[in-house]
C-alpha cells in the first residue's frame, strides 16, 4: 500500500506558476493538463442618440473651423473651444454642423455626446443666450447691486459681495429676485450655483435662496409634546 502510494506521488508533478512558468498538470495516465485561458470579448458601443444629430446654424451666427478649434460668433458674442482627437468637427455642405468620432474607444464614444451638446449649447448662446432667475425667500433676504458686484444680506453678520465675472449679466428685481443671463451656459450655470450655495433652501421653511423653477421638498417639524 505504501509502495503504490510513493509510486503515484513520484509520477505526478505540479509546476508553480511563479515567475513565469506554465502551471502543468502531468500524470502517468492520459495527457499533460495546461493552464485553461480566459479570451476578453470585445464589446462594441452604439453610435450616441444624441451626438449623431446634426446641429443647425441660424444665418445670424458665423463659424470658423480650423483643425481641431471652433470659433463661434453671433449678435451676443463670440465663442471658441478645443476639440480633443477623439471627436471630429465638420462643417456640410447643407450648412450644418456635425461632430462625429475621430476614433473607435471607448474615450471616443463618451465624448461623443458631450461635444455635441456644448457645441449646439455655443451656438445657441451666440444667437439667443442663456438665463436662470433665482429667488430669495426669507425675513431680512435682499439682493442688491453695486456696479459689478452683487450684494447679498442673508442673515450673516456681514452682507455678501460677489464680483460678477465677464461675459455674465445680472438684474436684480424687487430686491428678491435675480436674473442671471450670458451667451456661455456654463458660466451662468456657475454663477447661479455660486450664489445659491450661500443659503440653500431648507427644507422646513423653505428659506433660502433657490431657483425660480425649482421645487422645495418640505418635510415636516417635530410635534409638541402632547399634555
Amino acid at each position: 500500500m505504501a509502495a503504490s502510494l510513493t509510486c503515484s506521488l513520484q509520477s505526478c508533478f505540479l509546476k508553480s506558476g511563479f515567475l513565469g512558468e506554465r502551471s502543468e498538470l502531468s500524470c502517468m495516465k492520459g495527457p499533460p493538463i495546461t493552464r485553461i485561458g480566459f479570451f476578453r470579448k470585445n464589446v462594441e458601443c452604439k453610435e450616441s442618440r444624441i451626438g449623431k444629430h446634426p446641429i443647425e446654424v441660424p444665418s445670424n451666427v458665423t463659424i470658423a473651423l480650423e483643425g481641431q478649434n471652433l470659433k463661434v460668433k453671433g449678435p451676443l458674442g463670440e465663442l471658441s473651444r478645443t476639440y480633443p482627437r477623439e471627436v471630429k468637427v465638420e462643417r456640410l455642405e447643407s450648412g450644418l454642423v456635425k461632430v462625429s468620432k475621430a476614433l473607435e474607444n471607448r474615450r471616443a464614444n463618451q465624448m461623443h455626446g458631450l461635444f455635441r451638446t456644448l457645441t449646439d449649447n455655443m451656438i445657441v448662446g451666440v444667437s439667443k443666450g442663456f438665463e436662470k432667475r433665482l429667488q430669495l425667500i426669507g425675513v431680512g433676504y435682499r439682493a442688491i447691486l453695486e456696479g459689478k458686484t452683487l450684494v447679498l444680506n442673508l442673515g450673516f453678520s456681514h452682507p455678501v459681495r460677489m464680483a460678477i465675472p465677464e461675459g455674465i449679466q445680472v438684474k436684480v428685481e424687487d430686491n428678491t429676485r435675480i436674473a442671471v443671463s450670458g451667451n456661455d451656459k456654463c458660466a451662468v450655470g456657475d454663477f447661479c450655483a455660486s450664489v445659491r450655495k450661500w443659503r440653500p433652501p431648507e427644507p422646513y421653511k423653505g428659506k433660502g435662496i433657490k431657483y425660480a423653477d425649482e421645487i422645495i421638498r418640505r418635510k415636516e417639524g417635530k410635534a409638541g409634546k402632547k399634555k
